[in-house]
C-alpha cells in the first residue's frame, strides 16, 4: 500500500534541527513606519475589528513586501556577521551539511536501493540505485539515475526534489514530484528508469499541489487542480480522477468528489497478492478522515470507520486502522480504546460492503504510543514508543488473532523504519540519540538478525556530555517529561546558557535524535539543551495530543513555561541565560512564549511561525488546520484564539527579550506573512528584534545546503550572543 499525501505529511511538521529558514531599503523602512504608526497598539485592548494595515506584507511577491524583507535581511547580517562566531559557525556547520561520510538512506525496492543525495557538488542533487548487495557491504557503487542540477541548468528550472512514486512491484516506473524552489506544490512527471529518462508522451502533470496513485502501468488516479472551483479552501484538490495513458488529461474520467470544506482528497492503492484495489482518503478536517474504497467501475463505497482513524497498510489481507478514538464496531460489540490499532479483513469488506469482525493487534498503555506501521514480506512492523524511548514489534495474524515479538535492536534512543516494503523481508532500521550518532541497520524479520551497515561518525565531542530525563509539573498538575543534555560538571549557578525547543501539535513526537550542528555548534560551546515533550505532541498518543486541541490550547503553553520554571528553580540557568526555539506549529508556541512569559527568556529564535490567529485560515493551507486550533469565525473559538495570537497580544509597554524572526518566501504551507507582520508590529513598536527571510526553500528551506550552514550559524550565533557571558 502506499498512500501518497497523508494528513500526517501535510502537519506543520519540523524537527528541532530541520527546519531553520534563512537568505538574503532602509529608506523606506522609515517611510513604512510612520505609515503605520495608527496601528501601533495591536495588543490585548485593540477592538475585534481593528483594522490590519500590515496586510500588504502579506502578499508574497509584493515590490513593498520584498523590499522591507531585503532591508530587515541585510540589517540581520549586519548585526550578526560581524560577531567572531559567526564565521565559525557558518564553517563547522557547512562542513556537516557538506561532509561525504553522511549515511546514504535508501529505499529498499525490488532488488535495488534507492537514494537521493546532496552535497557541495550537487547542489540540487542526485537520484541514483545500487543492488542491495553493493548497498550492504558499505561502499556501494552508485548508478545515477536523475542529475536535478543538470536538469535543472537544461531546463533553466530551480528544481527541488520532492520525492517519487514507483509501480510496484516492477518499480520501474515513476512519477517523480518537482517543485521550484521547495513549495509544496510541484510539478509531476512519469519516469523510466531503464532508460533514465522521462517518458515521451508519458504522464506529465502541471505545478500543483496533490498526489497520485498507480492504479496499472496505464492508470493513474490523480489528485490535482482540475480548474475552476476543485481545491478546497486549503489549497488542496477534493476531486480525484482517474486518467488513462495516451489520453488527453482534460479526458479523465472524476471517481470522487469531496467538499470545497475538506482538507483535501488522495487517491492511494493496495496491494494483495496480484490484485491492487483503489482507495481514497478525504480528510474532512485534519483529523476527521472519510475513506472510499474505489471500485474499477460504479460509485465510491464508504469504509465504515471511525472519522478519527488512520489506515496504515494491509497484512495478510487485514487492513490496519489506527485510531485516535473510542470505537464500538457494529460487529461484535467489542469497544477498542484511543490509541489502540486495530484490523479487519479487507475482502470480506468489499465483497459486502460491511464491516466485518474486527481484530486488536496492540493496545498502548498509558506511557506507550504507536508511531510508523508498515507491512514487510511475513509480519507487521509497528514502531512504538514507550516513555519516549522506541521500541519495535514484529506481529503476525494466524487467520484469528494476532501474535508478537519484539525485534532485537538496540534501546534507550530513537528508532525509524527508514526501508520497508510488502515484498521482502529485509528492512533498514535507523538508531540514534542525542550523544549517539546515526547507525542504520539492515534488520532481516525471516531469521531476527540485524547486521550494521552505515555509522554516522562523531561530529562533536561527546565525552563531557549527560543525558538525563527530567519532570516538570504544569498548571493542571500534569506531569511533563523532558530531556537535559549537558556537561558533567554543569555548574548549578544559574549561568549556564540553555536552548529549551518544543513543538507541541499535531500529535508529533518529539524524540531524542543526533544533530552535529546543535552539538558542535551549541553543547561544545558550553550550552544546555532542553527537549521538551509538552502536550499537544504524540509522545503518549491520541489523549496526550488531545489534550492540548483548540480551546485548551493554553494547557500546553503552561506545559512548556512548567519546563522553563523547572531549569531555573533547580538553577540549571536562568531567565538571562535561558533561550527558547521552536518553528511552524513551533514558532507559534515561541511566539506565545514572548507574549506571555518575556520574564523567562533572553533569546527567541521564532522560525516559520503562525503569529497571526485570526488569520491563519485564510492563509495558504492554514484552512486546513482549523481541527488543530479552531475556527476564528467562532465565537467562542475565536475569542479564545485572540487570547493566544502573537500578533495581537504585543503590549507598547511590556518590556521584551529581542526576537529572531526566520521564514522563507517560497514557503507555501506557513505563510511568510505571519513573520512578516510580526516583524513589522515591532518595528513601528521600537521592539528589539532580527528578521531574515529565505527566498528559496520553501517550508523546510531544504534547496540548497549552503543555506542551511548559514541559517544555523546565524541562528547559533544570535543564541550565543544572548545567553552567554
Amino acid at each position: 500500500m502506499r498512500l501518497l499525501t497523508t494528513i500526517s505529511a501535510l502537519a506543520l511538521t519540523v524537527g528541532f534541527a530541520a527546519c531553520q529558514p534563512a537568505t538574503e531599503s532602509a529608506s523606506t523602512m522609515k517611510e513604512e513606519t510612520s505609515e503605520t504608526n495608527s496601528n501601533v497598539v495591536s495588543a490585548q485592548d485593540a477592538p475585534p475589528d481593528h483594522p490590519d494595515t500590515r496586510l500588504w506584507l502579506e502578499e508574497v511577491e509584493g515590490e513593498r513586501a520584498l523590499e522591507w524583507v531585503k532591508a530587515q535581511n541585510r540589517r540581520a547580517h549586519s548585526v550578526l556577521n560581524p560577531d567572531p562566531n559567526f564565521k565559525k559557525f557558518y564553517d563547522q556547520a557547512l562542513a556537516i551539511v557538506n561532509a561525504t561520510d553522511k549515511i546514504a538512506y535508501g529505499a529498499h525496492r525490488g532488488g535495488y536501493v534507492y537514494n537521493f543525495w546532496q552535497d557541495e557538488a550537487n547542489t540540487h542533487g542526485l537520484w541514483r540505485r545500487t543492488s542491495l548487495e553493493d548497498y550492504a557491504n558499505g561502499s556501494p557503487t552508485w548508478d545515477v539515475i536523475l542529475d536535478l542540477d543538470a536538469l535543472s541548468e537544461a531546463e533553466g528550472e530551480n528544481w527541488v526534489y520532492k520525492g517519487v512514486d514507483c509501480l510496484a512491484p516492477q518499480y520501474e516506473r515513476c512519477i517523480i514530484s518537482l517543485s521550484r524552489g521547495g513549495k509544496d506544490a510541484s510539478v509531476r512527471r512519469e519516469f523510466d528508469i531503464a532508460s533514465k529518462s522521462f517518458v515521451e508522451d508519458g504522464f506529465i502533470l502541471p505545478e500543483a499541489k496533490g498526489g497520485t496513485a498507480w492504479e496499472d502501468e496505464n492508470t493513474l488516479l490523480v489528485a490535482t487542480d482540475w480548474g475552476g472551483d476543485t481545491m478546497t479552501d486549503s489549497g488542496y484538490p477534493f476531486v480525484d480522477k482517474r486518467w488513462s495513458r495516451g489520453t488527453a488529461l482534460e479526458s479523465a474520467t472524476e471517481v470522487v468528489r469531496g467538499q470545497k470544506t475538506d482538507v483535501g482528497v488522495w487517491p492511494f492503492n493496495v496491494e494483495m497478492g496480484e490484485h491492487t484495489y483503489m482507495f481514497a482518503s478525504e480528510a474532512d478536517t485534519f483529523y476527521d478522515t472519510t475513506y472510499w474504497w474505489l471500485p474499477p467501475s460504479g460509485e465510491p463505497v464508504k469504509m465504515p470507520l471511525p472519522s478519527k482513524s488512520s489506515f496504515r497498510d494491509v497484512f495478510k489481507g487485514q487492513a490496519i486502522i489506527s485510531l485516535e478514538e473510542d470505537w464500538t464496531p457494529k460487529t461484535g460489540g467489542q469497544s477498542y480504546a484511543k490509541g489502540s490499532l486495530v484490523s479487519f479483513d479487507l475482502e470480506e469488506f468489499m465483497a459486502s460492503k460491511a464491516m466485518p469482525a474486527v481484530q486488536l493487534v496492540v493496545a498502548p498503555d498509558d506511557r506507550s504510543a504507536i508511531g510508523s506501521v508498515g507491512a514487510a514480506q511475513s509480519a507487521l512492523v509497528v514502531n512504538m514508543l514507550q516513555n519516549v524511548s522506541s521500541v519495535v514489534y514484529a506481529h503476525d495474524f494466524n487467520g484469528e488473532k494476532w501474535s508478537a515479538r519484539k525485534l532485537e535492536l538496540p534501546e534507550n534512543g530513537a528508532i525509524s523504519i527508514t526501508s520497508l516494503n510488502a515484498h521482502s523481508d529485509i528492512l533498514f532500521a535507523n538508531v540514534e540519540g542525542f550523544l549517539r550518532p546515526d547507525t542504520l541497520l539492515q534488520y532481516n524479520l525471516a531469521d531476527d538478525t540485524a547486521t550494521q551497515m552505515y555509522a554516522l561518525p562523531d561530529r562533536f565531542d561527546t565525552a563531557d556530555l549527560k543525558v538525563e530525563q527530567r519532570e516538570a509539573t504544569s498548571k493542571d498538575g500534569t506531569k511533563v517529561p523532558y530531556f537535559i543534555i549537558h556537561h558533567k560538571d554543569m555548574p548549578h549557578d544559574g549561568t549556564t546558557p540553555t536552548l529549551l525547543y518544543g513543538y507541541g501539535g499535531f500529535e508529533i513526537s518529539m524524540r531524542p535524535s543526533y544533530s552535529g550542528p546543535l552539538g558542535k555548534l551549541w553543547l561544545e560551546n558550553g550550552g544546555a539543551y532542553v527537549l521538551a515533550n509538552i502536550r499537544g505532541g504524540g509522545e503518549f498518543g491520541p489523549k496526550w495530543h488531545q489534550a492540548g486541541l483548540k480551546m485548551d490550547r493554553q494547557r500546553i503553553y503552561d506545559d512548556f513555561i512548567a519546563v522553563a520554571e523547572n531549569l531555573i528553580e533547580h538553577k540549571v540557568t536562568s531567565p538571562k541565560h535561558l533561550g527558547i526555539r521552536g518553528g511552524s506549529n513551533g514558532g507559534l508556541l515561541m511566539g506565545v512564549m514572548y507574549t506571555q512569559r518575556p520574564d523567562l527568556f533572553n533569546a527567541v529564535l521564532c522560525q516559520v511561525p503562525l503569529l497571526d490567529m485570526l488569520r491563519f485560515n485564510q492563509l495558504l493551507a492554514g484552512a486546513s488546520w482549523m481541527g488543530e486550533y479552531g475556527d476564528p469565525s467562532d465565537p467562542d473559538e475565536g475569542a479564545f484564539l485572540r487570547t493566544i495570537s502573537p500578533y495581537h497580544n504585543v503590549d507598547a509597554a511590556t518590556e521584551y527579550p529581542q526576537i529572531f524572526l526566520m521564514t522563507s518566501t517560497k514557503d507555501d504551507r506557513v505563510h511568510p506573512g505571519h513573520a512578516r507582520k510580526f516583524g513589522k508590529l515591532l518595528e513601528d513598536l521600537d521592539k528589539d528584534f532580527l528578521y531574515y527571510e529565505n527566498i528559496d526553500g520553501g517550508h523546510s528551506a531544504a534547496a540548497n545546503l549552503k543555506e542551511t550552514a548559514r541559517r544555523e550559524a546565524l541562528g547559533y550565533t544570535y543564541l550565543m550572543s544572548r545567553l552567554k557571558d
